[in-house]
């Protein structure tokens, strides 16, 4: 028969549903009794969401019975008192002072665009007249100072508070702005989390109708800790057409969903390609993957954006297309989306 810490070392393979982190990690396990009849995990329900709890009871009890010597298991869920949960959840989000609104931008993998859609998504909120802010969650892998500009020193107020860059309109903060562009990143988890809220909480982000955040890809720790630290208005998942990337929207909206977060909805992006010979339209990557899946998830759909030329160039050379050229046909689809966005966020409210 296994001891209780072996069987906790095999329960850290388990992962919460949606997440990369592991439900011992989560606080969900929170005993281990091991007896001559067999084994009894006792767990704290970490959802009011049924199917989740039964998804985790269900991996927990093949995944200790497939130890070897484990003649049963037994699998018992203490519910908390359903006052207590809310009570604590909003005890550990808090608002930023001066910001209106707390908008998420995320990805379920990398590579669909999402911190080019946030960029250019902030650039046309602050066209139709908003005050936006803009925040580089992505600690590892930052490119919102290259996209939005870092020819400027980051100064600190005489009580240490970040000062943000300001360029085309916008506030903005990354950590692209303190390391250099061939300096790695080798941070564990608790040192990125504390950069986060550093970001979140002690910025002079002054006065703002929405601070937009793009978060890295993926649901690990560093998006969880901002969804359960910081009070979000909404968020938006990205991604492109194609079944690969679809795979990981679920996710994305289950991470929402699960933390309290109201999904704003999915955009679709590099949803297609006008050939400028031709004029023909092509659909490298698929087409329609995202409204359908947005159906399917019972969430809205905010658009498509096409694969165009002018986005990347304006990526790479800190001129963002929304800011450099507001007329082009994407920067209008860039404006309609914001557009539903803004009002979402004035419903909520």
């Amino acid at each position: 028969m296994p001891s209780p810490n072996e069987i906790l070392s095999e329960l850290k393979k388990v992962k919460y549903p949606g997440f990369t982190r592991d439900i011992v990690s989560f606080g969900i396990v929170k005993d281990i009794e091991v007896a001559y009849a067999g084994v009894t995990v006792f767990l704290v329900a970490p959802s009011a969401n049924s199917d989740v709890v039964s998804k985790i009871v269900d991996e927990v009890r093949s995944t200790v019975a497939a130890m070897p010597g484990v003649p049963e298991v037994r699998v018992e869920v203490e519910h908390p008192a359903p006052s207590q949960a809310p009570q604590q959840a909003a005890a550990q989000k808090r608002r930023i002072p001066g910001v209106a609104h707390l908008l998420a931008i995320a990805s379920g993998k990398g590579g669909v665009g999402k911190s080019t859609v946030a960029v250019n998504l902030a650039l046309a909120m602050k066209a139709l007249g908003w005050r936006v802010g803009l925040m580089d969650a992505d600690v590892y892998g930052p490119s919102l100072a290259m996209m939005v500009g870092a020819d400027a020193p980051v100064k600190v107020t005489p009580e240490r508070r970040i000062v943000p860059l300001e360029r085309y309109g916008i506030r903005y903060v990354s950590m692209g702005l303190f390391v250099r562009d061939q300096q790695a990143v080798i941070w564990r988890g608790p040192m990125v989390t504390k950069l986060e809220m550093e970001f979140l909480f002690n910025v002079e982000w002054g006065e703002l109708d929405c601070l937009v955040l793009d978060l890295p890809p993926g649901t690990g720790d560093a998006q969880l800790t901002i969804t359960q630290r910081a009070r979000l208005d909404g968020g938006v998942i990205v991604t492109t057409p194609q079944e690969l990337a679809l795979l990981d929207v679920r996710r994305g909206v289950q991470m929402f969903k699960e933390v309290g977060v109201p999904v704003l909805g999915v955009i679709e992006n590099m949803s297609y390609y006008v050939c400028r010979s031709c004029g023909s339209r092509h659909q490298i990557f698929s087409h329609g993957g995202g409204e359908r899946l947005a159906r399917e998830l019972g969430v809205a759909f905010l658009g498509e954006l096409p694969l165009v030329r002018e986005v990347r160039e304006g990526g790479d050379q800190a001129l963002p297309l929304v800011a450099l050229n507001p007329s082009h046909p994407v920067s209008a689809a860039f404006k309609s989306v914001a557009e539903r966005i803004i009002e979402d966020l004035q419903k909520a409210a």
